[in-house]
């Protein structure tokens, strides 16, 4: 499970990269449905991600990732290894 930090740090890069208040980004909203990512900014987010963290991830089952929780937990399963 996702620690308290890596949620923060992935909440932050979100707002980053969809140009959002980080308070507007809540753990359980799906990237698409409800922060209003387009394909382009998907990649951007992975990016994001895979430097706020020093990690590789593989693009298509990162791309899979639909909610800011999942995109945590997806994550600290990496820092993990």
């Amino acid at each position: 499970m996702a620690d308290e930090d890596t949620l923060e740090r992935v909440i932050k890069v979100t707002g980053r990269v969809l140009g959002l208040d980080p308070s507007e980004v809540a753990p359980g909203a799906n990237f698409i449905f409800d922060l209003g990512a387009e394909s382009s900014q998907s990649v951007e987010l992975v990016m994001g991600f895979e430097a706020e963290f020093d990690i590789d991830m593989d693009q298509e089952q990162a791309l899979a990732v639909q909610t800011v929780q999942d995109a945590a937990e997806f994550i600290a399963k990496h820092l993990d290894k």
